[in-house]
């Protein structure tokens, strides 16, 4: 069989939809066509510009497909990992106020157990849940698994307990309720965080899922992350997993990749918090990030030995405790313009940027002056650390459900010390 050949043609990507018709006219005939002949690389990647061909020889973080007989991780940094927390109704089970949570938790609750019971008690295999289940996002937001337990007839039962710490967003903690009902899909997660205990001791390494179409990054977390946490598809990386009652801590560094590193730098010493701290300072590396960022959409990171690992160790253990401590870190002061003519007042309800981005306005009392730039170097996602900050901490009000979330009024910020070093990574 004569083996078929790949052609391929492409557009300038600033074209507009006008420029491309006009561009196709004058083609007329495929035969007009400039083609590249292109060759898939062992991956059967047709499009390989700017992939390094030496980062297949790179350690991977994490690898789902390769398995010794009893399900142990090879070949691989990390033993499992797991997407983010996905709930479908992040406006229900998210929310900076604990009793606010609680009550609407048990609202939409008491809706979805009230919508059991009458799905039962119809008994009409005729009818389709569609047809049947109420849509109303003042009382419930409904998703393909919530549908799913509704037709098993499977009732919930509020519990105080599973509200827990959430990372909902870079530098925002939120509570969530961590529930599989109400989760569409929790991920791992009930193996890394199982209990609140646990948060004390494990950490997880956060990045973006393959073919983020952002700038790489990485973070680190002492608390569950949502799945769109500041990355496309979020994955997380534990230190630990733990049974689902946070019994039987285990390292889920692989020994494997402890016996590599040993072996490349002849360091019997080396332990597995090492590796874990060598390769979150690798992932932050500008050069690697720069030279794979190619790669990087198309795969998980794969982790190089570098020339030396104990200042990557270093490295790793102080981006940890600026990332994971940010908030108790050493304050940058700013200069505090207060508005002589109002009352004194600390609430907000949105704080806004100059548009120079050198002063930001926490009311029409005050305003906090003097931002260095450089605080907009370091990024996660599309926005600064302080953007994300400016972001999440407002009182907002969800479109669909009517529910408010107030991330000010429940805790003051100190706004001057969100911008220390936990902005310049």
């Amino acid at each position: 069989m004569k083996k078929a050949k790949i052609y391929y043609a492409r557009m300038d990507e600033f074209y507009r939809k006008e420029e491309k018709y006009i561009q196709l006219q004058k083609f007329e005939h495929i035969g007009n066509v400039d083609w590249q002949v292109i060759k898939p690389n062992k991956k059967y990647i047709w499009l390989t510009n700017g992939l390094e061909d030496e980062f297949d020889n790179f350690i991977p973080i994490g690898n789902k497909e390769t398995k010794t007989k009893k399900g142990e991780a090879i070949d691989c940094i990390f033993q499992i990992f797991s997407t983010g927390v996905h709930s479908s109704r992040d406006a229900w089970v998210y929310n900076f106020d604990f009793n606010q949570l609680s009550i609407n938790i048990q609202q939409t609750i008491d809706d979805y157990n009230e919508q059991v019971i009458k799905w039962k008690q119809k008994n009409n295999q005729s009818v389709k849940i569609d047809d049947f289940i109420i849509y109303d996002d003042a009382q419930i937001s409904w998703s393909s698994t919530l549908k799913k337990h509704l037709n098993r007839g499977t009732l919930n039962k509020y519990d105080p307990e599973k509200i827990r710490d959430s990372l909902y967003r870079p530098f925002c903690n939120q509570f969530v309720y961590f529930d599989e009902i109400l989760n569409d899909r929790r991920g791992q997660f009930s193996l890394i965080f199982p209990t609140p205990e646990t948060e004390a001791e494990n950490r997880i390494i956060c990045l973006p899922g393959i073919g983020n179409r952002q700038a790489f990054g990485s973070f680190i977390s002492r608390f569950m992350i949502s799945m769109d946490f500041a990355f496309e598809k979020a994955q997380c990386f534990p230190f630990y997993t733990y049974d689902e009652d946070g019994t039987n801590r285990r390292e889920n560094i692989t020994d494997w990749a402890l016996k590599q590193f040993r072996t490349h730098y002849q360091d019997e010493t080396i332990t597995k918090w090492d590796i874990f701290h060598y390769t979150y300072a690798v992932l932050h590396h500008p050069q690697y990030r720069d030279r794979y960022a190619a790669n990087l959409k198309r795969e998980l990171p794969r982790i190089p030995f570098t020339p030396e690992f104990c200042p990557f160790v270093e490295a790793g253990k102080r981006l940890t405790e600026i990332h994971i401590h940010y908030e108790k870190q050493p304050e940058y002061r700013l200069k505090h313009l207060e508005n002589k003519d109002l009352p004194i007042d600390w609430r907000v309800e949105k704080m806004r940027l100059s548009k120079d981005k050198t002063q930001l306005k926490y009311n029409d009392f005050l305003t906090l002056t003097n931002i260095p730039l450089e605080v907009f170097e370091y990024r996660l996602g599309n926005r600064s650390a302080l953007e994300w900050v400016i972001d999440q901490y407002q009182v907002s009000i969800d479109q669909r459900s009517g529910i408010t979330n107030n991330g000010v009024a429940l805790r003051m910020i100190r706004t001057d010390s969100m911008m220390n070093n936990i902005s310049y990574g």
